[in-house]
């Protein structure tokens, strides 16, 4: 997918650089000026480093998701929660742990947990990390941040977007749509986008909300379940010309 709304983001004081291995694509924001450059212009020397620091990480987890995938098929292909098995690495377990609770299966949180375990790496190095995944974002931050939504053909594409303090993160924003993107979904929702403190969380909880959204009628029915979910604090929910919100959710016009 050409991931066209990359080109909204601004720097805001932080160095960015972008991470491909295979399916996973991710956009990295951190704080580089702790750290000043060896001479005007140019950036810190260890720049490199953490981009290679990020490379292994997202290396080393996509590793453990494929090798827990070839053991155990039901891993990828389950749409409903599995059972988690004792010798499992870390974040298997955070994903099937945090799948359960939305009723979806493991793979839904395959980007939110990248995103997050990628990023709580970087944060012995940086202070201030947002590491997004396809629409789906890790952020830890000591200043206010704002996240533009992007929903397709809707009216709010570009039109609204959230205030995000300093005092919410680390804090996952997850969105799943219905026309947008290759991800499955079953639903036809513009965008759902859920705030939690874990990402792996909001990106299932992300998917099981859009895939009750079939039209319009259907967004206060999907806002309570998003609300019913042990973890989640927010969600915004766009279909068209419809909006529905609740939680610690901050809407600015852009």
């Amino acid at each position: 997918m050409n991931k066209t709304y990359r080109s909204w983001v601004g720097t805001g004081g932080l160095g960015t650089f972008t991470i491909c291995e295979k399916e996973t694509d991710l956009l990295i924001s951190l704080d580089i000026r702790t750290r000043p450059p060896a001479r005007r212009g140019c950036l810190p020397q260890n720049f490199e480093n953490l981009k290679k620091q990020a490379l292994t990480s997202v290396i080393r987890y996509r590793q453990e998701i494929e090798s827990y995938i070839r053991k155990r098929g039901e891993f990828l292909k389950s749409l409903s929660p599995v059972d988690i098995e004792e010798g499992a690495p870390r974040i298997i377990k955070d994903m099937i742990s945090e799948s359960c609770k939305a009723g979806v299966g493991p793979m839904a949180t395959v980007a939110g947990a990248i995103a997050q375990y990628v990023g709580e790496n970087l944060l012995s190095e940086s202070s201030e990390i947002i590491v997004e995944n396809g629409g789906d974002i890790f952020l830890k931050s000591h200043c206010r941040r704002v996240v533009a939504i992007y929903a397709g053909d809707s009216i709010f594409t570009q039109q609204i977007a959230l205030e995000i303090e300093p005092d919410e993160t680390p804090l996952g924003i997850c969105t799943s749509s219905g026309t947008v993107g290759h991800s499955l979904s079953f639903g036809n929702a513009d965008a759902v986008v859920i705030y939690s403190p874990s990402a792996i969380l909001a990106d299932a909880a992300a998917t099981a909300t859009c895939n009750l959204v079939k039209s319009h009628s259907d967004i206060e029915k999907a806002v309570d379940f998003a609300r019913s979910i042990n973890g989640v604090r927010g969600v915004v929910i766009i279909f068209g010309d419809k909006l529905g919100i609740w939680g610690k959710i901050r809407l600015k016009e852009r």
